[in-house]
C-alpha cells in the first residue's frame, strides 16, 4: 500500500492554495515554483480537482485557482479520490483473488485497514492541517 505522487502532490497543492488564497487566485506556476511540482503534472491534477468541484478557476490576468468551498469542508480523502488515487491495503484490489484466484486468509484484515485509512483521511480537513501548521509556526517563533 502506497500513496503515489499523484495523491501527495494533489494534497500539497491544495494546502498551498488554502494557505495563500486570501491574496487572490493562485496560479499553477506559483504552486509549481513553491512546491517543486511540475507545471504539466499540476495541470493534469487540477483538471481532476476542478471536475470534482474542489477548486474553482478564474481566467485572464489575476486568474488562477481557489478552493470552491471552505477549507473545513474539504477532506484529504476528497482530494485523494478526486485525482483517482486508491489507497487499498489489499494485494488484490478488492477482487478477492489474491491467493491463486481465491481470497487469501488475511483479506478481511486488509479490507478493514483500507476502510480505516479512508475514514481517517476523511476526518482530516484542509482547515485542520492549516490550523496545525499555524500552531507549529507559532511554537517555533515563540519557543
Amino acid at each position: 500500500m502506497k500513496l503515489t505522487s499523484k495523491g501527495r502532490y494533489a494534497v500539497t497543492a491544495m494546502i498551498d492554495i488554502a494557505l495563500n488564497q486570501q491574496h487572490g487566485p493562485i496560479t499553477l506556476s506559483l504552486i509549481s515554483e513553491r512546491q517543486g511540482i511540475s507545471l504539466s503534472y499540476l495541470e493534469q491534477l487540477f483538471a481532476k480537482l476542478k471536475k470534482a468541484d474542489l477548486v474553482a478557476s478564474a481566467r485572464g490576468p489575476g486568474g488562477g485557482y481557489r478552493l470552491s468551498r471552505p477549507a473545513d469542508e474539504i477532506s484529504i480523502s476528497d482530494i485523494i479520490h478526486a485525482v483517482d488515487e486508491v489507497i487499498d491495503a489489499r494485494k488484490c484490489g478488492g477482487k478477492a483473488n489474491c491467493h491463486g484466484g481465491d481470497q487469501c486468509l488475511s483479506h478481511e484484515l486488509w479490507s478493514d485497514l483500507s476502510i480505516l485509512i479512508d475514514s481517517f483521511l476523511g476526518n482530516i480537513t484542509l482547515q485542520s492541517l492549516l490550523d496545525k501548521k499555524h500552531s507549529n509556526i507559532k511554537e517555533i517563533k515563540f519557543a
